[in-house]
């Protein structure tokens, strides 16, 4: 039985912009909820009882949020990368091996086989059958890996195994074209305490670009685990909105969508003010806690409007997601965007600047720049 994981939550986010200009990659909200507390309640299920998250980034909105862990049932520790200047902690990343290291030298936190996970991906992966395989082999390492199609494996690091599972070689990001093998590292790893010896100390430095091929390089036994799961991993704002769709409709076992559902697929959360008699919907939708939804209102799902949001008169909203306290216009027209407090995007994440498309109508004058909830 694995009792300890980490949580890798350090990073920036960049490819997520604008999504991450405001909150750190594992707090963006799925349904309702950050997508690290998919993982941590994933891990609990698991039979994992302690969990060390690693940050640097927005870390206080994390640590608000997830606190100690007694409320998800396990034991919470954060180690923050970063100094001190003056009384100001900045920031600084040590890469997701660096942080594994920092961890170890912290407190000696990975002192047997432990999980490792990032914190950006919702999983339904049998950890269980990860580690019984790695210990069997003789494992230092074991990364899980997900076969994807060619045209998206400059997305992902790609691990290339012998007919045993034992890596030989491992390629960060390659084009297609140079692509070895289909075989994407989804981010879940299980390492025993020696596999930190090929990290330095102090040093900035990625698992899959430098500790894996150096694994590879010393013939240490490090090995790829593959087996039927869901890995739904937003690493870009257009992977964002595809699996809030996708999940909408029932899309990964075990989630669903909040609130009471008070017509067929409509739910609706509490105290929410809708003009129903005068509103076309067609779901599914779900319209958050303290929403309104003014008259004449169309709502196609999957449509997501999250707490305290406003829809006002005659607008039409399709196949979107409205972050908690966001505003649309009245008559105004979103499709496929993604809109909160700060910003409205397209469903790749662009902003089509000024005029508007005629289509879009006021949705951008009407987004408020206030009471954007952060902690969702």
């Amino acid at each position: 039985m694995i009792r300890k994981a980490v949580i890798l939550a350090a990073g920036r986010g960049t490819r997520l912009q604008p999504l991450t200009s405001d909150l750190p990659k594992p707090m963006i909200p799925v349904l309702g909820k950050p997508v690290m507390a998919y993982i941590v309640e994933h891990l609990v299920r698991q039979g994992i009882e302690e969990i060390m998250v690693n940050v640097s980034h927005m870390a206080d909105q994390i640590e608000r949020y997830f606190g100690d862990g007694r409320r998800f049932g396990v034991q919470i520790g954060y180690s923050y990368e970063g100094y001190l200047d003056g009384n100001r902690w900045v920031p600084e990343p040590l890469g997701s091996a660096g942080a594994l290291r920092h961890i170890q030298n912290q407190g000696g936190f990975i002192d047997g086989t432990t999980v490792v996970m990032c914190g950006d991906a919702l999983v339904d992966v049998d950890l269980r059958a990860v580690a019984r395989l790695h210990r069997e082999r003789g494992a230092v390492a074991t990364v899980v890996t997900k076969q994807v199609a060619l045209s998206e494996v400059p997305n992902y690091g790609v691990v290339v195994a012998r007919e045993d599972g034992r890596v030989v070689s491992f390629q960060e990001k390659p084009r297609a074209s140079d692509a070895l093998s289909r075989n994407a590292s989804t981010g879940i790893y299980v390492f025993e305490p020696s596999a930190l010896d090929h990290i330095p100390a102090g040093a900035v430095m990625d698992i899959g670009q430098e500790l894996f091929p150096a694994l590879v390089h010393r013939q240490a036994p490090f090995y790829q685990h593959s087996q039927a799961f869901c890995w739904l991993d937003i690493g870009r704002v257009s992977d964002y909105w595809s699996i809030t769709q996708a999940l909408m409709q029932g899309g990964m076992p075990g989630v669903s969508i909040p609130g009471r559902e008070v017509r067929p697929g409509v739910f609706v959360g509490l105290n929410a003010q809708v003009h129903w008699d005068s509103l076309r919907v067609q779901g599914p939708v779900y319209i958050g806690s303290g929403a309104t939804v003014a008259p004449g209102v169309t709502l196609v799902g999957p449509t997501w409007i999250g707490n305290g949001s406003r829809v006002e008169a005659g607008a039409v909203v399709e196949r979107s997601i409205l972050f908690d306290y966001a505003h649309i216009g009245a008559n105004a027209m979103a499709r496929e965007r993604i809109i909160s407090g700060a910003y409205c995007v397209t469903r790749e994440g662009r902003d089509d600047g000024d005029p508007l498309p005629r289509w879009l109508g006021d949705v951008r004058r009407a987004v408020t720049s206030a009471s954007f909830a952060r902690n969702q």
